[in-house]
């Protein structure tokens, strides 16, 4: 009754602005990944790797902008009319959901977690990289959802890790019946110590950007790509950060790090 009910009050809503999200997801300034796809928009900050959070600063400079689809700023609104914009698009690419959420917010009723599954298992013919800091709630959902086999592998499951407070998420992760398992440490914000990297498919690392950016420290960066590198996962150094996300470069001791999984 709860899907139906909402799906009868919002399925319209945004119509008019579907070309919009269509363009807008369709390509992606993040260097891991080809477009963005955002059934779900807004979050509520939990961690201090929120704080500074992106999302929140682009969604918030529309509030209140009548017809826009981020007139609600970042309050939390579900975006049934998006479903199945990865169906539309006939050429693969690899698809980052929710860059401005988080699918696993508890307030995000399961029926609709359910849709947004549904459809990436019907389009196999993207990768979708998932990646959330309530990472509990990810786990308890996958191992419902996949509790006789694994995750396809062309859903790809991550967490953020910003600091040592935030490492029982690796653990959580790890836990999960994923086949793709990664970690983004951004905005890494100190430094981790030892990382169990067993079942980690992918380590992405960088800076804060924005007016009010952390400083991302050289050994924070190298000590883990060290471990990356022994233990032989795929590291990606996205940004030092800064100002902008540009500001700092890509370069780590004159080297980009651009490796990916095997997929």
């Amino acid at each position: 009754m709860e899907k139906q009910v909402y799906l009868r009050q919002h399925i319209g809503k945004g119509k008019n602005y579907s070309a919009w999200d269509c363009n807008m997801a369709d390509r992606s300034d993040i260097e891991w990944t080809d477009a963005t796809w955002n059934p779900v928009t807004g979050c509520t900050k939990i961690t201090r790797g929120c704080d500074n959070c992106y999302a929140a600063r682009f969604a918030e400079r529309w509030r209140g902008v009548s017809g826009h689809p981020y007139e609600q700023g970042f309050d939390l609104r579900l975006w049934p009319s998006r479903l199945d914009q990865p169906s539309r698009w006939r050429k693969p690419r690899m698809i980052f959901v929710n860059s401005m959420s988080d699918l696993f917010h508890k307030h995000i009723p399961q029926w609709f977690i359910d849709e947004v599954f549904q459809q990436m298992e019907n389009a196999d013919h993207h990768i979708y990289q998932i990646l959330t800091k309530r990472s509990s709630l990810m786990r308890d959902y996958l191992k419902h959802r996949y509790s006789d086999s694994t995750v396809p592998k062309h859903i790809w499951c991550g967490v953020s890790v910003e600091d040592q407070t935030a490492t029982s998420r690796i653990l959580h992760l790890q836990t999960t019946p994923a086949t793709v398992r990664f970690l983004s440490i951004e905005p890494l914000l100190g430094p981790l110590g030892d990382i169990d990297l067993k079942g980690i498919s992918w380590v992405i690392v960088g800076g804060e950007s924005g007016p009010d950016a952390r400083s991302l420290h050289l050994d924070w960066v190298c000590d883990i790509r060290d471990q990356c590198a022994s233990t032989g996962v795929p590291f990606f150094f996205k940004q030092w950060g800064g100002r902008t996300p540009k500001a700092g470069g890509r370069q780590l001791e004159g080297v980009e790090h651009n490796a990916m999984p095997n997929y």
